[in-house]
């Protein structure tokens, strides 16, 4: 059975927190892997199943909420320029110097995959490789794919949603239930919805500032100011081995996340077939296998000399 320690890490005024799953029996050379949540602004809960990665790799497997989101802390007042890509890059760099970590394995899901290649096109000493999981290229072609998505959905949803979009009632009950239609197809297809993905859309309720702020209200309407991001241009600098993943009916269709494989040199593309953006959830097991075994691979990539498996709380 893994051990779980948390801990807290200074960052800028306040702290990030951060869990930390070791194995009972660390494998030699297994990397830590470092998973990154979605948003901007979920945490880390419905991401917390992949712990199980450490007893079946060896490896240790750290969480932690970004800046602003679940246990870390918030900045409700900050201006709008403070949510940056930039921050979280930061973050991810601190956090790591304070567990003692020299090289990881990066998962990023979501927005979490759009950071985590925010961080591999700056060919930090130390990332290892790059797991980019249900995520867009550029919030350009998110939009349109949900715009094309949204065009499947029945007449009266989408006529709501265009409705209460027109003045702005994002809080209006009918949105609301419009939005959770779209959710129900492309995000989360699962009855009951699982409680870890509960867990983190409470954490954004209790505090939808870095949400709200840098993408928008849902999903689908994206007006934040996150809105024109792209990194396309410069994906060419990723020089780590790179896996980009999706399900069949992900809200990031094949237009939004196509642009890493075309452009990352070497990387791997997979479609886990009856599954939606959280994968992971959906069909754990093909998941954790994709994921396994693209770990093994990079794992024998790597400089052994460089390969840090103890990891300080």
């Amino acid at each position: 059975m893994s051990t779980v320690d948390e801990t807290r890490v200074p960052f800028r005024s306040g702290h990030t927190w951060v869990r930390i799953t070791r194995p009972d029996a660390p494998h030699e050379g297994a990397l830590p892997l470092i998973v990154l949540h979605g948003g901007p602004g979920f945490s880390h809960d419905y991401l917390r199943s992949l712990a199980e990665l450490a007893d079946t790799t060896g490896r240790t497997v750290v969480h932690y909420d970004q800046y602003g989101c679940g246990r870390s802390t918030h900045e409700p007042d900050a201006p709008a320029d403070f949510w940056t890509p930039e921050l979280f890059v930061e973050e991810f760099h601190t956090v790591l110097a304070a567990l003692g970590i020299e090289r990881a394995h990066v998962l990023g899901q979501s927005w979490g995959g759009m950071l985590g290649a925010e961080i591999a096109v700056l060919r930090p000493a130390n990332v290892a490789s790059l797991q980019i999981c249900n995520s867009p290229a550029a919030m350009d072609l998110w939009s349109q794919a949900a715009a094309a998505l949204r065009e499947e959905l029945p007449t009266e949803v989408r006529e709501a949603l265009e409705r209460h979009e027109a003045d702005g009632s994002y809080d209006d009950p009918e949105y609301l239930a419009a939005s959770r239609e779209y959710d129900r197809r492309h995000v989360v297809r699962m009855d009951p919805t699982p409680q870890d993905y509960l867990d983190s859309v409470a954490n954004v309720d209790a505090d939808p500032t870095v949400y709200h702020t840098m993408n928008g209200p849902n999903e689908f309407h994206v007006i934040g100011t996150m809105r024109d991001w792209t990194i396309i241009d410069r994906l060419p600098r990723i020089e780590v081995p790179t896996l980009v993943l999706a399900g069949e009916f992900d809200e990031a269709q094949p237009i939004t996340w196509q642009p890493f494989a075309e452009h990352i040199p070497g990387a791997r593309s997979v479609v886990i077939a009856d599954a939606s953006h959280c994968s992971h959830l959906e069909k754990p097991e093909e998941f954790r296998a994709i994921v396994t075994e693209f770990l093994a691979g990079a794992d024998r990539l790597a400089d052994p000399d460089t390969a840090t498996t103890e990891v300080s709380a």
